[in-house]
């Protein structure tokens, strides 16, 4: 499968692939240690117009890399560390191709970034909470998003040949920033002091192995002819800490099963149709069709079918679909319909099989998704009608939700019950925020007795009266006023500035206390963002642009 297939007679991203299609990637298996090697196809760019050379990176490369971890996650349960390492010589990764930057629009390089950013986030959630640690052997030069996949890492591991350097040239070469995170995690995750810092991610050429060492920029030098023995020396010590299974079997992540005609997008779990004069996308997702699995032996058995993991799978995809394919699309409308029973039934099962090694992976999987939801740049508006099943795990979508809406009562004339909204134990800690914050707690932040009278529900139906009582929902219209208020909110929408909503909702969104992940999403994408439309960067005598012509950049020097 192609990473882009064609709709519409235009380019379409495609963010699903399997190892047997990997162009880049090398995925090899020793005992309990994986090793992930980089070995960038120059001629497998996405687009024709530029050649990924010395391990340089497009999206396509950042696919293959998400796929693999996930993966590793999934499929490989005895996998307890993992070295990422270069399978070209003396380079290890000169990070996001500069030619791909300098021709794509300005949405694809912040999509581009985002998802990068999202990634590495994810390889970070693997070594904290599935114990599946990762060491990077820098075998070479790592430039630019080269160093920050290594700074994802929990052990940077680096050859002392006396001209390998870490580096992070961004900004006096392109006059960008490093967009994937490399500022944040020097400073809050590797705690290098500021003053060190700032010389180091204002010299082009980076640090050599000593100083890169003493200012902690790395873990440890490694001479060339023990650097093999040395990496899987640190990767079995890192095993040593994991309590993932020995001899448990993975579960195979089976292709999706995904239609794209016109302006529908199918999943098994989700239908997604656009509105396209409304700049929206209504999201209908489905729950459950009969009682989950419930038993472990049950669940093995379902595999990726098991309802939440299908679940996250579509709702990953199609998150990823319209971020970059559908860029008009401004407004997410999202309504579910199923039965809350076998909704609460699947969280019944998640928690009581709680320590099992698949079941933590699909609770994760599922944070990781709605994290993603959360950081996404659309207006997120839920509708919660009658046949809805916003219980649980989907009861996070109205609290995810910039503004949501709940009908008081039944529509007239029809004989299905009136909606309701339910809780249970997903809402109070496994689905976590960025800023490390349930959504309730962020929703009611510090008011604690808001969220205690929440968790007093759990289990039980609440009518629109009792969840506007309780805080839930935004507004609970009647039938009488219920399609001109959806209506004007989706209207008014598409009537405001993208780039005033996408500045609102993410400085709403994460109320609270900040995180690595906060800052990545907030401080840094907006800065980005900003850069990345500014003549400095992107003009005619723009960094970016003139970028490996000899010439030199034209700045406009004043500070703004």
């Amino acid at each position: 499968m192609s990473l882009r297939t064609v709709a519409r007679g235009n380019y379409m991203i495609n963010f699903k692939t399997s190892p047997e299609k990997y162009k880049h990637w090398k995925m090899e298996f020793d005992g309990p240690v994986a090793t992930l090697t980089m070995d960038v196809a120059e001629d497998g760019g996405m687009v024709p117009g530029y050649e990924l050379k010395l391990n340089s990176y497009d999206l396509g490369v950042d696919i293959e890399l998400y796929d693999a971890t996930q993966r590793l996650r999934f499929e490989h349960p005895e996998i307890k560390s993992v070295i990422i390492t270069s399978g070209k010589d003396r380079v290890f990764c000169a990070g996001a191709n500069i030619a791909m930057l300098g021709t794509s629009s300005h949405a694809h390089k912040v999509n581009f970034c985002k998802f990068t950013n999202e990634t590495r986030n994810g390889i970070e959630d693997s070594s904290l909470n599935s114990e599946q640690r990762y060491l990077c052997v820098v075998n070479g030069t790592a430039a630019g998003g080269g160093y920050e996949l290594a700074l994802a890492t929990d052990h940077i591991m680096l050859i002392d040949d006396g001209a390998s350097t870490v580096s992070l040239p961004e900004v006096p070469l392109l006059a960008v920033l490093p967009g994937t995170g490399g500022l944040t995690r020097v400073v809050d995750k590797r705690n290098v002091r500021r003053d060190h810092a700032d010389y180091f991610c204002t010299l082009n050429e980076g640090l050599k192995g000593k100083r890169a060492l003493e200012w902690k920029l790395v873990d440890e030098l490694v001479p060339r002819s023990k650097l093999n023995d040395m990496a899987r020396t640190r990767a079995i010590d890192m095993t040593k800490t994991s309590t993932r299974p020995d001899n448990e079997s993975g579960i195979k992540l089976s292709p999706l099963s995904k239609d794209v005609v016109e302006d529908t997008i199918s999943y098994k779990n989700i239908t997604c149709v656009l509105d396209r004069k409304n700049l929206a996308a209504e999201i209908v997702i489905k729950g459950p069709e009969a009682i989950p699995e419930y038993d472990m032996e049950a669940i093995y058995k379902a595999g990726a079918e098991f309802w939440p993991l299908s679940f996250a799978r579509d709702f990953d995809d199609l998150i990823l679909h319209l971020r970059s394919n559908e860029h008009d699309i401004t407004t997410w409308v999202i309504k579910t319909e199923g039965n809350p029973d076998f909704v609460e039934a699947v969280d019944k099962a998640l928690f009581d099989n709680a320590d099992n090694w698949l079941i933590k992976e699909i609770k994760l999987y599922l944070k990781r998704t709605f994290k993603r939801l959360d950081v996404s740049s659309r207006s997120i508006i839920t509708l919660v009608e009658p046949g809805s099943c916003f219980t649980g795990t989907l009861l996070e979508l109205v609290l995810a939700a910039d503004r949501s809406y709940m009908l008081d009562g039944a529509f007239e004339g029809s004989n299905i019950a009136e909606a309701s909204l339910r809780a249970t134990q997903m809402n109070f800690g496994d689905l976590k925020m960025c800023n490390g914050l349930s959504r309730l707690e962020t929703r009611f932040l510090n008011s604690e007795d808001s969220v205690q009278a929440v968790r007093s529900k759990i289990g039980q139906d609440c009518d629109a009266f009792t969840s506007e009582e309780l805080g839930l929902v935004t507004f609970i219209p009647d039938d009488i006023d219920w399609a001109d208020e959806v209506r004007i909110a989706i209207e008014e929408r598409a009537s405001y500035s993208g780039d005033a909503l996408t500045g609102m909702e993410a400085s709403l969104r994460f109320a609270g206390p900040e995180t690595i992940e906060t800052k990545i999403f907030g401080r840094l994408s907006a800065w980005q963002n900003w850069i990345f439309q500014r003549p400095n960067a992107v003009g005619n005598e723009g960094a970016l642009k003139l970028f490996g012509t000899g010439k030199q950049a034209n700045f406009d020097r004043k500070r703004v």
